[in-house]
């Protein structure tokens, strides 16, 4: 019998996570068999994920109704939900959480989107969902904006768990490590130990492609046809080369030397948008060790259907490092197309944040009602 592609993932040293989550699915029994029979070893959550689970799961709508009779307001309405199903997931995975030391099984919540621009609040929400979830193998998700720099810096050496999101350029990226090292060396000096502390580094993928693609389009036939779909598997090989570079610095050394735990890069927006493009085409070409890949549910079936598992993330480097400079001949810069995916992606979870504190505020009013 073939083994499972998802299972050969792991033994390659990858980690999948879901980037999904529904309290129908821990509660029937669905999350523990992914964890079980795949191979699962985190889930990620956003706004626009407990948008959708929340307004559509009739799970939900007893708890939304006991809730709104406390008295709760919205906010509050949404933080008791989500946090509850974050929690439930993380116990669900903290025997592999203990099992790996600390290496897998954590889970992720977002503080609020309303909040990318503004470092202090961001620090202050952060730290008491922290406390308020009150697990080891939780991660807080703050936004790789120039306000969120800071944050990650100071959550890492407050001992938070920091999954960095909305990051979409390597340039970015490196300034992310930047802050994930000097938030340990706070926390060394302060005299704290570092290997409680993990962090990945999200790295979005499809909507790379999709707006550099659209541009592409625009210019028409040639040179740029034959670019289509390239960059953001670029960027990321680009990324692991700047993460693998910082590996073997001595900065990073001596705080390994200490117990801490390199940030990891996680695969993304890995859900293929253009039917085009084969369904995996965001994780057969970034398999590589001590890198994760957070998936849809459609594509963990896809992968587990037809993947086909090989370390070929160092793959092509001269072609990505060429890529940027053909993109900039056409008048493309992966900087630039950075810059406008970050707000893009700020206001894609603003959105649905609104659209579900408005949802529940008109349920809590009919029950007041």
């Amino acid at each position: 019998m073939a083994v499972n592609p998802l299972l050969r993932l792991r033994a390659i040293g990858q980690s999948v996570w879901l980037d999904y989550i529904q309290r129908d699915l821990i509660e029937n029994g669905g999350l523990e068999r992914l964890i079980r029979e795949d191979g699962l070893a985190g889930v990620t959550s956003n706004p626009a994920i407990f948008e959708k689970a929340i307004t559509s799961g009739p799970e939900y709508v007893a708890p939304i109704r006991e809730l709104a009779r406390r008295g709760l307001p919205a906010a509050a309405l949404y933080e008791a939900l989500t946090l509850e199903d974050i929690m439930r997931a993380a116990d669900l995975f903290r025997p592999l959480y203990e099992e790996t030391q600390g290496g897998d099984g954590f889970v992720s919540i977002e503080v609020s989107p309303h909040l990318a621009r503004d470092t202090t609040a961001t620090i202050a929400e952060a730290q008491r969902l922290w406390v308020a979830l009150g697990r080891p193998n939780v991660m807080i998700k703050v936004p790789a904006t120039r306000a969120g720099l800071p944050a990650i810096r100071t959550l890492v050496a407050a001992g938070v768990n920091v999954n960095v999101t909305l990051l979409f350029s390597v340039t970015r990226y490196r300034e992310v490590a930047e802050a994930y090292l000097t938030g340990l060396e706070d926390r060394a000096r302060a005299g704290a130990p570092l290997g409680c502390v993990a962090s990945v580094a999200s790295f979005f993928l499809s909507r790379i492609d999709t707006l550099v693609d659209e541009r592409l389009d625009q210019l028409g036939a040639g040179e740029a046809r034959t670019l289509r779909g390239q960059a953001a598997v670029a960027s990321a090989r680009l990324a692991y080369q700047a993460y693998k570079g910082i590996e073997v610095e001595t900065r990073w050394q001596a705080l390994a030397r200490q117990g801490a735990r390199t940030q990891r890069l996680l695969w993304a927006s890995t859900g293929t948008k253009d039917p085009a493009y084969s369904d995996v085409k965001y994780v057969e070409p970034l398999i590589g060790p001590d890198t994760v890949n957070t998936l849809p549910l459609e594509t963990v079936a896809a992968y587990r259907d037809h993947g086909n598992p090989a370390r070929r993330l160092e793959d092509g480097i001269e072609a990505a490092r060429a890529l940027p400079v053909a993109l900039h001949t056409l008048g493309i810069d992966l900087d630039e197309v950075a810059r406008q995916l970050e707000e893009e992606g700020i206001r894609k979870f603003i959105e649905p944040y609104d659209k579900l504190l408005a949802t529940l505020e008109q349920r809590r009013r009919e029950v007041a009602g």
